[in-house]
């Protein structure tokens, strides 16, 4: 797709991205983060927004083409690493408090998708955020729909859903790896972490 244009999904000017991009930052439970990793980030246009929350960013692609628009379009932040990884072999080694995996799952296969979320897990520090965002309507080169990968890593023993967003075109879904095991998601939202519930 890149082939055909610089960017295909017109992620940095189309509306409906703008709207949704703004929802994955308010959906965030914390004003910032100390380590964030982005993979998938193509153009690097969530990147730049994801720039703002987050001390360290890490954004990763496997499509150089993508990466040749994301380079420039962050360069004057240098907070933030864009870097040519294939997942899941050249998942990073490093912890996060912030793992965003937006428009990326449904490319695997479930049993990719399983190891991609345990390794997001193994990365994940007690307390931190992971976020997923799918689009929502059929594509030919998805492997899996947005809402099996959704219903699968709502499913995981480690990670609670402390938010949620459905509409027709996407799925947004917000966890959180608690520092103890079966704390309920009552105790661990935004609210409860500021005193207020």
């Amino acid at each position: 797709m890149y082939a055909a244009g610089a960017d295909p999904w017109r992620l940095a000017d189309r509306w409906y991205e703008q709207r949704k991009y703004a929802l994955t930052l308010a959906a965030l439970p914390k004003p910032d983060y100390r380590s964030a990793f982005e993979p998938g980030c193509s153009v690097g246009v969530l990147s730049g927004l994801l720039a703002a929350r987050c001390r360290a960013l890490l954004s990763c692609d496997r499509e150089e083409r993508a990466l040749a628009q994301a380079r420039p379009r962050l360069a004057q932040l240098p907070h933030v690493r864009v870097e040519h990884r294939v997942l899941p072999d050249d998942w990073p080694q490093e912890g996060f408090d912030l793992i965003v995996l937006s428009e990326l799952l449904y490319y695997f296969t479930a049993d990719d998708t399983a190891g991609l979320l345990d390794r997001a897990v193994r990365s994940l520090e007690p307390g931190g955020t992971l976020e997923l965002v799918h689009w929502r309507h059929p594509v030919a080169a998805h492997a899996r729909s947005a809402d099996a990968v959704h219903h699968q890593a709502r499913n995981h023993p480690a990670l609670v859903r402390i938010a949620a967003h459905t509409e027709p075109d996407f799925l947004l879904d917000v966890f959180t790896r608690p520092e103890q095991r079966g704390t309920p998601a009552e105790r661990l939202s935004v609210a409860a972490v500021e005193g207020l519930a």
